[in-house]
């Protein structure tokens, strides 16, 4: 295992170089490989989202060969699309480098300017007024429309934590969760006469969920990764079910609820 890295960095040389290979191997690639050749900006896109998500369940995992490898994947992405664009005359890697390189500048003056942000929380409510100064029109703008609902809750409360616009204390937001669950039960407390509005009931499940995602953000619990562990916790103990069963010669969808219900409470006690 390398050594933690420390200031300065003595092997920038050894990164450097590193990285010309990939640059070199990635041009050999487009120019030579059949498959590669064909490639464009559109039909990457979804082989990135699922590297992403590779790389998101490896650091859940706490994988970090699995990361390391990740990594390499979405840089190799990274150089792709520049070498894409470079064809097109747009932009080349230099120019993402670069461009990267300068606004992490203009959205740092704590560090390369005078200004003084000691803490997170400054750092960030400057990070999104200098955004505003700089073209953005909207705090939201950077939240991109494709992101999985959840995961767009917490980036637009966080986008507007940045400026202020949040709640003082966690308990208004608990009294607000409790609120929008009243509201949630309030749409089945109907008359049995009475058809339940699906429409309304649906507003105010997804009112109920961004409350619940607020206030996980107060006590500081990532939500996405917290429905994750779930996921993969129910699945290992289903999994079990399957298993555990099939040894004792049962089907699962030929079980009765309260057989699977045994083996259900034998996999939570693992």
């Amino acid at each position: 295992m390398k050594k933690p890295l420390s200031a300065p960095d003595l092997n920038r040389e050894a990164k450097l170089k590193a990285f010309d290979r990939l640059l070199t191997i990635m041009d050999e690639l487009r120019e030579n490989c059949p498959w590669d050749k064909k490639q464009t900006l559109e039909s990457l896109r979804h082989l990135t989202i699922e590297e992403t998500y590779e790389l998101s369940d490896a650091i859940l995992e706490g994988d970090l060969t699995e990361i390391k490898k990740e990594l390499g994947d979405l840089m190799l992405h990274n150089v792709f699309y520049a070498r894409i664009a470079a064809e097109a005359g747009v932009f080349d890697v230099s120019d993402v480098l670069n461009s990267i390189c300068d606004k992490l500048i203009v959205r740092h003056p704590h560090v390369y300017s005078d200004v003084v942000a000691d803490d997170e929380k400054t750092v960030k409510e400057n990070w999104e007024k200098i955004k505003l100064k700089t073209g953005n029109k909207s705090v939201l703008e950077g939240v991109p429309k494709s992101l999985p609902a959840l995961v767009k809750s917490i980036r637009i409360q966080d986008k507007a934590r940045g400026v202020g616009f949040d709640w003082e204390r966690k308990e208004q937001v608990w009294q607000k969760v409790e609120e929008e669950m009243q509201e949630f039960k309030n749409e089945f407390n109907t008359e049995s006469n009475e058809t339940i509005n699906h429409e309304k009931a649906m507003a105010e499940f997804g009112d109920l969920l961004f409350s619940l995602v607020n206030y996980a953000r107060f006590i500081n619990i990532d939500p996405e990764e917290a429905l994750e562990r779930t996921n993969k916790k129910f699945i290992k103990r289903f999994q079990y079910l399957e298993r555990e069963s099939a040894k004792d010669g049962k089907v699962v969808g030929e079980m009765t609820l309260a057989e699977m219900d045994e083996y259900w409470n034998k996999a939570k006690s693992l």
